[in-house]
């Protein structure tokens, strides 16, 4: 029984591109995050994975391998545009039950739309409400199955603008006469592919024929029962994920690839996750700092507190950090850097310091208006002193697993990418100082 459909818009960052600006149209184009010949792709057009790019390809090595590149600087605020219009156009003709990330759609299919050839009939019709609503630019591979694992690996297979199905009598069968690989299902990383090549397990066949209990083995929880259901056309949902961490990142250009201004991004990048922080209701326990280097070097350093909402105390805890990293990280300038507010607890369940509760409820009026005016008149209208001279800096980035509000704040995760804590030791809470009453400023 066909259940979901799932859409995928092809090369999309590009494509969004190749709709706003004729002149690309046909050339093959890749977007970067900065304008920087060290720099990687995040996005390439369908003609430029035809002459054999990749994402992640260096700027230097793509113009080698492809003479008349077109380097694109990212515009996230009309990709999610863009995302909104597609997700429109969609729900012209169905339902989007979810939104998978910025480049897929969920819909699901109910009633006569469960019969293949009606299911067909509604995929092509929204082919065709995109291309008249968006732009013929955006095209999509749209894949049909029992569920959405399986409808996700049909939209996968053809591409660009597919439009495969896989009913559960197909299963495996269609995948073996398609040569789908281990790897190409959603959920089999790289070593996962290890640890089920190891089980004996080396074809999809053998994949579809282990048991549900092999398969919870191999993966050493419930999720390898919850596979094996989605492999065989069943419905379980995954829970939903829990907030571990709020992070940003970002790619410093040239000239910003020195202490003090990669200093000032850092306090950008903090403010905006501290917004992220209360508007998301949570309170973080801890703070990490990274910076990377030339060479592989890295640096990193994690400070524990009270769960706070803050960006005052964030605010110390950054420049304290940053002053104690050691010697020989002081005197160059990070490629990148990052920042991570972690231990997170629920505000439904914090409960405020009995000494400092007054304090704390001021603040949290003061953050609460300046987070409402940014909102109202637009990001940058009031920020805190330390990231005065970067507030163009670290710009809005799309995580392809999670959509942006422009309306809310610019995110600046690395595509596809999330930050997330190391393991170090971390620096003991007295070691700061608390602020004074009246520190403000």
């Amino acid at each position: 029984m066909l259940r979901a459909l799932a859409i995928d818009f092809n090369s999309y960052f590009a494509s969004v591109e190749q709709q706003e600006r004729p002149e690309l149209r046909g050339q093959p184009v890749i977007i970067v995050p900065v304008l920087a010949e060290t720099t990687g792709a995040i996005a390439v057009s369908i003609e430029a994975k035809k002459l054999g790019l990749k994402r992640n390809a260096r700027i230097a090595e793509a113009r080698r391998q492809c003479p008349g590149l077109v380097v694109v600087e990212a515009r996230p605020e009309v990709y999610i545009t863009y995302h909104r219009r597609l997700k429109a156009a969609v729900e012209t003709c169905v339902p989007v039950k979810k939104i998978q990330s910025i480049d897929e759609l969920e819909c699901e299919l109910t009633g006569s739309l469960k019969e293949p050839k009606n299911a067909l009939a509604l995929a092509r019709r929204i082919k065709a409400a995109i291309k008249r609503e968006v732009g013929p630019c955006l095209r999509s591979s749209i894949g049909i199955g029992p569920n959405w694992f399986l409808a996700k690996l049909a939209s996968d297979l053809e591409k660009p603008d597919g439009l495969v199905l896989f009913d559960e009598a197909d299963i495996p069968g269609k995948l073996i006469e398609r040569g789908v690989e281990l790897n190409q299902l959603t959920g089999i990383g790289e070593n996962m592919e290890k640890r089920i090549r190891h089980a004996g397990i080396q074809t999809v066949a053998q994949l579809y024929a282990a048991s549900s209990a092999k398969l919870r083995a191999i993966w050493g929880s419930v999720e390898g029962a919850r596979f094996h259901d989605w492999l065989h056309g069943g419905l379980q949902e995954r829970a939903p994920a829990k907030h571990s961490s709020i992070g940003h990142g970002h790619v410093l250009p040239p000239k910003l690839r020195n202490p003090e201004a990669a200093l000032g991004v850092l306090h950008r990048l903090l403010q905006k996750a501290a917004m992220r922080l209360r508007n998301d209701g949570y309170f973080a326990g801890a703070l990490q700092l990274t910076a990377n280097y030339r060479d592989g070097l890295a640096w990193s350093e994690d400070c524990r507190f009270n769960e706070t909402q803050d960006t005052l105390h964030f605010t110390k805890v950054l420049n304290q950090l940053w002053a104690a990293r050691p010697r020989e990280y002081r005197k160059q300038g990070p490629l990148q850097v990052g920042i991570v507010l972690h231990h997170l607890l629920p505000g439904t369940d914090h409960t405020p310091d009995l000494f400092t509760a007054k304090q704390e409820e001021t603040r949290t009026r003061m953050l609460s208006a300046v987070d409402h005016l940014n909102k109202a008149f637009g990001k940058n209208s009031v920020y805190f002193g330390g990231a005065h001279g970067s507030t163009d800096y670290a710009p809005m980035r799309i995580a392809f697993t999670r959509i942006p509000q422009p309306e809310l704040e610019e995110i600046d995760r690395s595509m596809g990418r999330r930050l997330k804590p190391k393991k170090v030791a971390p620096t003991p809470p007295e070691a700061l100082d608390e602020f004074p009453p009246d520190e403000l400023q």
